[in-house]
């Protein structure tokens, strides 16, 4: 039979890789989400949701500079970024997560997709 700090620290185990894992889980379907918002081209969002958005990004902001390799931020705000368009903005955030996990190629799909769409709007405007 475990002993009470064995079956304590199993149970932290348990709760710490669940959390983690879920917060990666939710932050893989934002990044997917937003890679199919911009595939599609969807419009802006309406005044009173960007007005929301707004103020997660900047809620995103406040973490990360108090934690500058928050993966769950850094993914918020390029999200975010994307809802509002702001294409540029979001490449610096993709291009923290790229260089911070290199081996995630959803990531640097992602930061080549929205360079490629930067690129394509310098050249037309």
């Amino acid at each position: 039979m475990m002993s009470r700090k064995q079956l304590q620290q199993a149970f932290a185990l348990v709760s710490f890789v669940s959390f983690f894992g879920s917060t990666i889980y939710g932050g893989i379907g934002a990044i997917n989400a937003a890679n199919q918002q911009l595939a599609a081209g969807t419009p802006k969002v309406a005044p009173s949701v960007e007005s929301q958005v707004q103020a997660q990004v900047k809620g995103y902001e406040m973490v990360l500079q108090r934690e500058p390799e928050n993966q769950v931020a850094l993914e918020g705000l390029v999200t975010a970024r994307l809802q509002l368009q702001d294409r540029k903005g979001a490449i610096a955030p993709l291009g923290r997560l790229v260089k911070l996990h290199p081996e995630r190629q959803d990531y640097k799909m992602l930061l080549a997709q929205v360079k490629q769409q930067v690129g394509k709007g310098d050249r037309r405007g």
